[in-house]
Parts: structure tokens; sequence; C-alpha cells
């Protein structure tokens, strides 16, 4: 790789170190993995200590006095856990096979007959948006939907770090799902592919950057980007709110709701706030109700006010 000297140092070495044990742990045993990815979130979490309480803070902000601060600090440290177990899914994706996904997601099948039903039911060959907030391991739904026959693609940002960027794309794109970068040409593509017949996941959990969709959000207001109800409506289709518990370690349950199907009768703008509202009132109530599953570490806290534009 010839452009590897202009790469800074620290991005080398973050880029071996996830090599490293990306081999080990596919050479380990699964449960062996998991309980050294344990291992190393505890580490993680002393060193990264300002970050956890961070966390907590949040976590006692959403959920007020139901929760004491060791409760607070249990669900921070399981959420940060379950993150250091999805790294490990991933990292092991190529082990990954139809006879895993059953074993680990026993209502897989179930699930993907629902989506189909779904997609049937509209008569037009069109796809779907799985609406996924970042709970259990969200990245697991693209192997889980294309090792049982659907064809599924997503959207990532670049990350600062090229060579982690190249790497996790290649990942998250091992069994199929189609990584889109964001391009000037992104929202032309994913309208045509949604008519096609494909799915796009999108995690719609995130603060925007820029001024958008005030949502109600864990007992807040949160900035939300319009894109996931904007597709609905360009390509007409359903938004089907999509969450991937974790079950202790080694399980998963998929827990499909309701599709969401766009008004096109409605005015455009007042219909787009509708989806957006209506889709994160459902994934809210699940954060609510299963904190420990949800991703309290963004470095976008969702609940910030927007930044003002610099002069």
């Amino acid at each position: 790789m010839s452009d590897i000297p202009k790469i800074k140092a620290k991005y080398k070495a973050e880029y071996r170190a996830v090599k490293f044990f990306g081999a080990l742990f596919c050479l380990l045993p699964y449960t062996v993995s998991l309980a050294m990815a344990a291992g190393l979130a505890k580490i993680a979490s002393w060193i990264m200590h300002k970050r956890v309480k961070e966390a907590v803070r949040r976590i006692k902000l959403v959920k007020g006095d139901v929760i004491t601060d060791k409760q607070a600090k249990r669900i921070a440290w399981i959420s940060l856990r379950n993150t250091a177990f999805n790294l490990v899914e991933m990292l092991r994706i190529k082990k990954t096979n139809l006879a895993f996904i059953h074993k680990i997601m026993p209502n897989v099948a179930e699930s993907i007959q629902k989506i189909k039903g779904i997609m049937d039911a509209s008569g037009n060959s069109k796809g779907v948006i799985l609406a996924l907030p970042h709970m259990g391991n969200w990245d697991l739904t693209g192997s889980a939907v294309y090792l049982t026959g659907l064809p599924i693609f997503s959207v990532a940002g670049k990350q600062h770090n090229p060579l982690m960027n190249k790497l996790m794309n290649e990942m998250r794109s091992g069994h199929g799902m189609e990584i889109l970068e964001r391009r000037t040409n992104t929202a032309a593509q994913i309208r045509t592919r949604l008519k096609n017949g494909e799915i796009f996941a999108i995690l719609p959990d995130t603060r925007c950057f820029t001024p958008d969709i005030m949502t109600p959000f864990l007992g807040g207001e949160a900035n939300l980007a319009r894109g996931m109800a904007v597709f609905a409506r360009a390509a007409e289709v359903p938004i089907i709110p999509t969450i991937i518990h974790r079950v202790g370690w080694k399980r998963f349950e998929i827990k499909l709701f309701d599709p969401i199907y766009p008004n096109m009768e409605m005015d455009k703008q007042e219909d787009i706030v509708r989806l957006t509202h209506e889709v994160i009132a459902i994934l809210d109530k699940e954060i609510q109700a299963n904190p420990e599953q949800w991703f309290w570490y963004n470095k976008r806290w969702v609940l910030d006010p927007i930044e003002p534009a610099s002069k």
C-alpha cells in the first residue's frame, strides 16, 4: 500500500490491533472470544473512565429517580460490554453462516418471513426500510437478512482513519450487506434500490449536526435527520421499526413492529415529521424499557442542543 507512509502512526496502530484481534477471535471459540472481550471492556472502562462517567450521567438524566446510581453504573457497564461483544461478532464475520445465525437468532426465520410478507403485500416488488436503533447488535441484521435470501444495504459516513474505514466497510459487507458511502448521488441510489426491491437498513437515533426535525426522545427533544422519512416517501415504501435484543451473551431476539407507511395524500413536510415521530416513539419506548441494550457512548449525545453555525 503506497499510501501507508502518509497515514498517521496512531491510525496504523489502531488498524493493526483490530486485525490482530480479528485473527485471534476467529481462531478462538465464540464463548472464549466473548469472555476475552468482556475482560478487555473492563480494562477499557478504567482507561476511558470519563466516557463511562458521561454515560452514567446520560442514563441518570433519562431515567431520573427511577434508578439508583448503582443501577445506572450497571446499565453503563452492560452497554459497554455489549459493544465489545458486537466488535467480536463483527471481527468473526467470515465465520458467520446461516447455521450460526439460526443458532444465535432463534426467531430469525419467522422475522424474515414477516419482512417478506410486508414486501409481498405491497404488490409492487419494492423494498422496505428497517429502522434500527443502536440496540443489541444492529450490524448482525445485515448478515441475518442477506443469508436468508434478501438483498440489503446501508449507508455509512467515512471514518477519520482510512484504514479502519476500509476494514469496517469490508466486514459489514462480509455477507452481502453492501455499504454505500455518503456521496452527492447517494440519495438517488437509495431511492432506486428501494424501488427495485432492496432493503435499506438505517440507524435513525443519532443527533443531526444541522437543524432538522425536533423529535420527542428519551424525555427530551432530539434533533434527528429526516432522511429515513424522506426515502420512505420518495420510494413509497414502509418503515419497519426493528429491535435486535441481546439475550445473555450469545442469543438474540428480533422484534419487528408493524410497518409505518407514508401517506402520499398528506402535505410532504407534515408527513415527514409524522413518520419520524411515529418511528422514534416506538424506539424510545424500547430503549426506556431496556436501557442496557442501547449504546450510551456516542460522542454526539442525542439530546445535546444544536451548535450555532460559525459566522
